[in-house]
Formats: structure tokens, C-alpha cells, sequence
């Protein structure tokens, strides 16, 4: 009797070595113990998820809503001459047109940051902008890249 007591608390005992080390287990920066799990990297804030956009000359482009009709634009552009043009526009009329600079012309990767502040005809109408370069050979639209702005 006294052989199979000393045998389940043993068998016990090293159950519950097992589970110390499952415990212990960690994996992609989470510690998982149990029933609970604790997050090693902080969880980001959507202003941190920000959506980027990008095509053959402009690349990670966001965009930040800072008031109701104000927004902010950063990204890198591979831009002749550092020099490119934007749209805003309803799907309808083209509502403002400007040009920014880049801080480096093609083939570098320049760097841009503004804000523009852009108000709708219509309340049910979306907002885009639009940048593209213009063509010196015919002065169209190249490389164009729209962006929604909600």
C-alpha cells in the first residue's frame, strides 16, 4: 500500500514539473502561464496602424485626419526634379490642386511631409486625393495614386 502512495504522489510530483515548463513556454513575444497571457510588446493605437499607400514612384504614403477638415500627408517619393502635384477631388470636380517638394530628386527616394485643409460640396460625397508627376514631355498625369481620405 504504502509502494503505490509513494508511487501516484510521485507521478503527481512530476506532472507538475510539466506543466512549470508549459508554463514557461514562449512564443512570438507572448508569455503564456495557465489561463492568462501577458503581451510583451505594447498593443499600437490605430493612429500607429496608419493604412499606406504606394505605386511605382510614391511609397509610404499616409495619411492623418487632424480636424474635421484638415489632413496631413507623409511618405517618400522617387520624383524628377523633387517635384510633384496633388489633387483633391469629390469623384465629380476637382475640388483644390497644388504641387509639394520632395527633400531629394530621382533616382533618391525623397522624403515629403503637409497638410491641407480640403471641405466637400456635398455631405454624401467622398473625398480622394490624387498625386502624380507631370509628364515633361506632354504635361500629363503620370503615375498617378489615388487615396480615399475618410
Amino acid at each position: 500500500m504504502k509502494f503505490i502512495t509513494c508511487f501516484i504522489i510521485l507521478l503527481l510530483f512530476s506532472c507538475n514539473d510539466h506543466q512549470k515548463e508549459d508554463e514557461k513556454l514562449k512564443v512570438n513575444d507572448v508569455l503564456i502561464s495557465g489561463d492568462s497571457t501577458q503581451i510583451d510588446n505594447p498593443i499600437k493605437t490605430k493612429k500607429e496602424i496608419a493604412e499606406k499607400y504606394a505605386n511605382q514612384r510614391f511609397r509610404k504614403v499616409t495619411v492623418e485626419k487632424i480636424a474635421s477638415n484638415k489632413f496631413r500627408f507623409q511618405g517618400e517619393a522617387q520624383i524628377f526634379e523633387a517635384n510633384f502635384n496633388w489633387v483633391i477631388e469629390d469623384g465629380h470636380y476637382e475640388l483644390k490642386k497644388g504641387y509639394e517638394m520632395t527633400d531629394a530628386g530621382a533616382p533618391e527616394w525623397g522624403k515629403f511631409d503637409f497638410t491641407i485643409e480640403a471641405h466637400k460640396k456635398r455631405d454624401n460625397s467622398t473625398l480622394n486625393i490624387v498625386l502624380f508627376e507631370i509628364s515633361a514631355k506632354d504635361g500629363s498625369r503620370q503615375y498617378e495614386l489615388q487615396i480615399p481620405l475618410k
